[in-house]
Order: C-alpha cells, then structure tokens, then sequence
C-alpha cells in the first residue's frame, strides 16, 4: 500500500493507494487550511488525515508526496533525507504558495511513519529535459549560468495524461504529438511530442503562462517594474497581488473558481463576463503558441477540475481552431465523463477529457523510487 500526499496551497489531498487494484483506495479531501472553520494549517490537516486513515495501523511500502519546485537539481523521484528537505526548503521562495506546504507534508509523515520510506515526486521534472530554446531566458547570459531558467509545472498531470492519451487512441506515445492542458485553480499547457515535454506555458515559477484563478499568469516585466516604483510599494505586497488577487477573482471582484464566475456572467455580471473573456483569449492564445514546437497535432487532451468539469471552456477554447480540424462533438462534450473522446466524428484531431490521475502516477513513482533507493 502507498499513501499519496499532495499538500497544495489551502486544502490537502491523501490516497491509499494499492497499485494491484487502481480504482479503489481510501481517499479524502481537507479543505480550507488556515482559513475560518479548517485547520489551522498543513500539519493539522495532515494529522487530520491520519486519523481518518488510523495511519498507524496501515501496512505502507512508501508515502508519497507531490512536491511542485524542484529546480535543476530534482529531474527524478528521490527518497527524502535531510539533505533533500533542505534543498525543497531553498526552493520554496520560487513557489511560495506550495512548497512549503509541500515541505510541511513531508515532515508530518516522516514523524508519524518513520518506519517508511518517504519519497518526493517533482512537477518540474517531466520538463526537466526541455529544449534549450524552449527553458532558455534571452536575459544576460549570467542567468543562464546561475540556473535561472524555464522549469514548467505541473508536469506529473501532463505526464500521466500524455500516456492516458496514447492508450485511450491505441498509439504508441512516441509518436503523437499532443497538447495537454491542465486546468484547475493552476493552469498550464504542455506541448508533448515523442511522449517528452517540448515546451510548456509555466516558466521559471507557476505564476507565468495561463491565467488562473488567483494568479494573473504571462505578464509585461515592465508593469511588475512600474508597480514596485508605486509609493509604499514592497516585494511582498507585489507578490500577495500576484499569488493571490489576480486572475478570475482579481478581476472578476468575486472568486477564483470559475464555477461561481461562470454563474455570476450568466447573471448579467460585467465583472464575471470580462474575467472569462480574458480567461478564454489567453486559452487560446497559448494553445496557438504550443503548435509551433510540435509541427502538427494529433490530439488536444483536458484534464483537471475545468478541463474535466467545464464543457464551456472546452468549446471556447477550442472554437478558433477547427480549420486544423480540432472539432467537438457537442453532445460528446457536454455530457463528457472521464477518459472520454468528444471529437466530432469528421475531426483530424482527437480531443479527449482524461480523469486526472497524479495520485496514481505519485504511487507507481514512489513504490519505484522506494524499490531501488531505500
């Protein structure tokens, strides 16, 4: 048995997961961590969870955690030891909305299962082998020598959803060229060709790209310059704009979850029909921007809350695109559960909504990792 643990910015997700029988496991959600009626943080919220799980008592091969930032270092599950706890801790400046909480996770873990061995899973390492073009910044060459660079996200999700796809249409991975989208509360695309990460819309940190429920994504530098400059102005009162006031709930006044956001526009809310319009152009502009690092595309694949849940978003962000022959069913998808194809019978392109399955992808990891490491 292994125990998934994926600690994200405000709720935390935990799996059993028995990798003879994928469907089941005992699962949960603890939602609203430091917020009014939740936890009072992660590690309150993880004891919350090995309680419901009487973890104590549960035979565990691994514990496996999703750790979002793994920089150069990290291109590879790793058992976790000191010294690997200490480099996510340096990291956590380079996404501070999640691995801290991902770091927290782990530490919780490891007090209450000494006895196994904990493992981290990285977001970064499935782009870890991006083309120079695609992860290099045109800044002074002294950035490319410190590291600093593209590093991309979410890159467990794409993974899995790029090896989903190419079973679901009975083709080796090898040779499709696929654009997977993520989209949740964070939002990325990832150009996947020969089964390997091409290009991807999150860079050096998973503020850039799309934009997402509370972050803005792709922004001019120079507009982050002008608001430094603003009188009583500070790198952390930008930084909380960014991470936390900006995308669907900054503008539109109301949520990041595009579930209230679509409500509030079919309501006549001006604020809530902008904060979608600008939601679907950047969609479809950065789908666009994913093409010319493929030459050609074989499938659009969705995953994730919206890009599983959102029939609306499927069909906005795929209208420009029928002259490559990208076509949905409408039927398909507005009734489109898991794992499903939605294209239009005449299409050229495939487009498929795959059910998210990091949980699984971080317990086949961590059981490896466990294997060869511990």
């Amino acid at each position: 048995m292994i125990l998934v643990v994926n600690s994200g910015s405000s709720s935390l997700k935990y799996r059993l997961v028995d990798l003879a029988a994928p469907g089941g496991g005992r699962r949960g959600l603890v939602e609203r961590i430091g917020e009014p009626g939740g936890p009072p943080d992660h590690a309150a919220a993880l004891r919350t969870a090995a309680d419901a799980l009487d973890l104590e008592t549960v035979p565990l091969r691994a514990v496996g955690h999703r750790v979002v930032h793994g920089g150069t270092r990290f291109r590879a599950p790793v058992v976790v030891d000191d010294g690997v706890l200490a480099a996510i801790r340096e990291l956590a400046p380079l996404a501070p909305l999640h691995n801290p909480a991902n770091l927290t996770g782990i530490e919780v873990a490891r007090a209450l299962r000494p006895d196994v061995p904990q493992v981290a899973v990285f977001d970064t390492a499935f782009h870890a082998d991006l083309p120079a073009g695609a992860h290099t910044f045109p800044g002074p060459r002294e950035w490319l020598e410190r590291g600093l660079r593209r590093f991309g996200f979410h890159g467990i999700s794409h993974e899995y959803a790029a090896h989903r796809a190419a079973r679901l249409l009975g083709r080796p991975l090898a040779a499709l060229r696929l654009v997977t989208c993520h989209l949740g509360s964070g939002c990325s695309l990832a150009a996947v060709r020969n089964g390997r990460s091409v290009d991807t819309t999150m860079g050096f940190t998973p503020l850039d790209g799309l934009m997402m429920g509370t972050r803005p994504g792709t922004l001019d530098p120079g507009l982050i310059l002008h608001l430094l400059r603003e009188p009583g102005a500070s790198v952390d009162t930008v930084e909380a704009q960014l991470n936390h006031h900006s995308g669907l709930r900054g503008l539109s006044g109301r949520s990041g979850d595009l579930r209230e956001v679509l409500e509030a526009r079919a309501d006549g809310d001006a604020a809530a029909a902008l904060a979608f319009e600008v939601y679907v152009h950047r969609l479809r502009s950065q789908i666009g921007g994913m093409l010319g690092a493929l030459g050609g595309l074989d499938a659009i694949v969705f995953t994730a809350g919206v890009g599983e849940n959102s029939p609306v978003v499927r069909e906005a962000a795929l209208a420009p695109f029928e002259f490559l022959g990208a076509r949905l069913d409408p039927e398909r998808n507005e009734h489109a559960r898991p794992d499903a194809d939605i294209t239009a019978p005449d299409a050229a392109v495939r487009v498929l909504v795959i059910g998210a399955g990091e949980e699984w992808a971080i317990a086949r990891a961590a059981a490896a990792t466990a294997r060869t490491q511990g």
